[in-house]
């Protein structure tokens, strides 16, 4: 290649590097080009844009208009805020729905604003079909037709005639109240069509301190027609499907906090979702969806009603629609005192506005006083065990250990001729058993305790990290007041082993039980909330002092003399129903241990 071909081509470098320099397009020439290849994607979906720059309004050609709700595809998302002295709800168009509530005066446990629902944590729709397309209105852009401070009118329009309408109106307590218009939508759909699905989901935040026990006391409730409550598992995913019964109210129930969804007209077909979080900071995901009877002839009207506030029994109860049977009172005899005794007796003291501290201080001592003659008659009991202990020594050294149905027999006739009843120090113990469990769900589901402190206890509501530290198989903080509880129940058992000779009889077994099981019960309580253990370790205070009190009320002497009379009183020989059984039991077995021996 010469000279001359070489100067040729740099030349025609030149003039292509040139030319692409000076044809390049502007900033603007792109923006139009991207401009206009949006407008060509929205008009195959039958919407044309028309842009001015003055207005940069949207236009729906008569295509768009064909579909179903075309034009609420596309709209803007607008929010309104409805407000009362309780709570603030910001509804968006998008779906027509509620997108935030938030409950004033209450914070989360690290102090932010306490949200029930939040942004779009929370779907809420209908789902149908529509001139053959599947239709659901969370999806939609509605248009707002109307707002006050407490009310709004959201209006989903296909045609002027033919729309969904959402008539929201925030009352002056916990309720919102939503009404829902389909006007002309049955013209839409299949004449055969009976029911349309309605869907809620919604994804909870954490709030509470302790996100495991909130998870293990969050899930999905819901009002049968038949009036049963019942609910989905707490600890762990759930579903189930109710095709049987008719659904008055569900319930997105949180460890404090809850939306009751409730309709004048019963849900139908309702199927239950809720499924646990794994990542952090979220507690659970919930949804439900069920059917609403719908009029393929006429206009259908729905009147719905949002419950928004906490866990308080008293405000739950005060709605009259069987809401307070979401918080967990506990089994059998268990949820009958906490609803007639424990929660009447909390609120009388409560409307003396005492700490919460003192409160249970109160509650403890009241409760304490009343099982009192049943205590007392328990260590009485034990106390005529305990001198007759040298008695029951002597027959078992007479008998001996080779017969134990003689050694029985003899023993019970000991305790006939004394007028004593061997259970006698089981039974009142066993009767305010029922008490002490009642306690363990009424505390932990106390929403009066949260964000309430108590000496060194920030928050009775959960555990007080006295010693914290990275977990070790799960558990990383120390709770003093479980410490303080475990304690006093170790040496309450050292009492009662140094002052109980009926206890000795048992052996030592039973004696090292009474040591682990307060070991036990700390690694339980460790996390639960410091006013359960609170509580606990009161209960345990005044049983140490009733027992010191009892017992050196007690002659021992006394007591033997009265038992060694009552064994020339022919009237206590008379056989308790007790004796009577273990009686005949033995000598069913007697014979047929002489019959196996033939």
């Amino acid at each position: 290649m010469d000279r001359n071909n070489i100067i040729g081509l740099i030349l025609i470098f030149i003039i292509f590097g040139g030319s692409f320099y000076l044809m390049k397009p502007s900033e603007a020439e792109i923006k139009l080009e991207q401009a206009r290849q949006d407008s060509i994607a929205m008009a195959k979906n039958g919407v044309i844009v028309n842009k001015d720059t003055s207005s940069q309004t949207v236009v729906l050609d008569s295509a768009a208009l064909a579909q179903p709700f075309g034009a609420a595809k596309v709209a803007q998302e607008e929010l309104i805020t409805l407000e009362n002295d309780i709570l603030k709800i910001d509804l968006t168009s998008k779906g027509g729905k509620v997108k935030n509530v938030l409950l004033k005066g209450e914070t989360n446990f690290d102090g932010s604003a306490l949200n029930i629902l939040e942004g779009d944590n929370n779907k809420f729709g209908f789902i149908f079909k529509a001139a053959g397309e599947n239709i659901n209105t969370n999806d939609l852009v509605f248009s707002v037709v109307n707002k006050t401070a407490n009310t709004a009118t959201l209006r989903l329009n296909y045609k002027d005639n033919q729309y969904i309408e959402y008539v929201y109106n925030l009352t002056n307590g916990h309720n919102l109240a939503l009404n829902v218009n389909a006007v002309g939508i049955q013209n839409l759909v299949d004449v055969q069509q009976k029911t349309i699905v309605i869907d809620w989901e919604a994804t909870l935040l954490q709030k509470e301190q302790n996100i495991k026990s909130e998870r293990e006391k969050s899930s999905i409730f819901f009002k049968e027609s038949n009036g049963d409550i019942d609910y989905l598992s707490e600890s762990s995913d759930d579903e189930e499907k109710i095709d049987e019964n008719k659904i008055d109210w569900i319930a997105f129930k949180q460890h404090f906090f809850s939306s009751i969804f409730s309709s004048k007209q019963q849900f139908e077909n309702t199927n239950l979702v809720t499924r646990l979080a794994t990542q952090d900071g979220v507690v659970k995901t919930y949804k439900a969806t069920a059917e609403l009877a719908f009029n393929a002839q006429a206009n259908n009207h729905y009147e719905f009603n949002y419950f928004f506030g906490p866990n308080k029994y008293k405000t739950l109860k005060a709605e009259n629609q069987s809401y307070e049977k979401i918080i967990n009172m506990g089994w059998g005899p268990m949820g009958w005192i906490n609803r007639f005794l424990t929660v009447p007796l909390f609120d009388w003291l409560d409307g003396y506005a005492l700490s919460y501290g003192i409160v249970i201080l109160l509650l403890t001592l009241l409760l304490k006083g009343a099982m009192f003659p049943l205590t007392r008659k328990s260590y009485l009991s034990m106390a005529k065990m305990r001198v007759l202990k040298p008695q029951l020594d002597a027959i078992k050294e007479k008998v001996g250990d080779d017969n134990p149905m003689l050694l029985q027999q003899e023993q019970m006739k000991l305790y006939k001729q004394a007028g004593v009843n061997p259970l006698g120090g089981c039974l009142p113990m066993l009767l305010q058993m029922p008490f002490t469990l009642a306690f363990f769900f009424f505390f932990p589901n106390l929403y009066e305790l949260r964000g309430e402190s108590f000496l060194w206890m920030k928050d009775l509501s959960t555990y007080d990290s006295f010693i914290t530290f990275s977990p070790i198989m799960g558990i990383g903080h120390i709770s003093l007041m479980c410490v303080l509880m475990t304690l006093v129940t170790l040496l309450t058992t050292w009492y009662n082993n140094a002052t109980s000779g009926a206890t000795s009889g048992m052996g030592n077994q039973m004696k090292y039980i009474g040591y682990i099981m307060p070991l036990l019960f700390f690694f339980m309580l460790n996390s639960f909330p410091a006013g359960l253990n609170y509580y606990y370790f009161l209960g345990a205070v005044f049983t140490l002092l009733t027992q010191f009190i009892i017992r050196q009320s007690i002659n021992d002497d006394k007591i033997l003399a009265k038992l060694e009379e009552n064994k020339k009183n022919p009237k206590v020989k008379k056989k308790s129903s007790f004796q009577a059984r273990m009686e005949e039991m033995m000598r069913q077995q007697q014979a047929a241990q002489q019959n196996k021996n033939k």
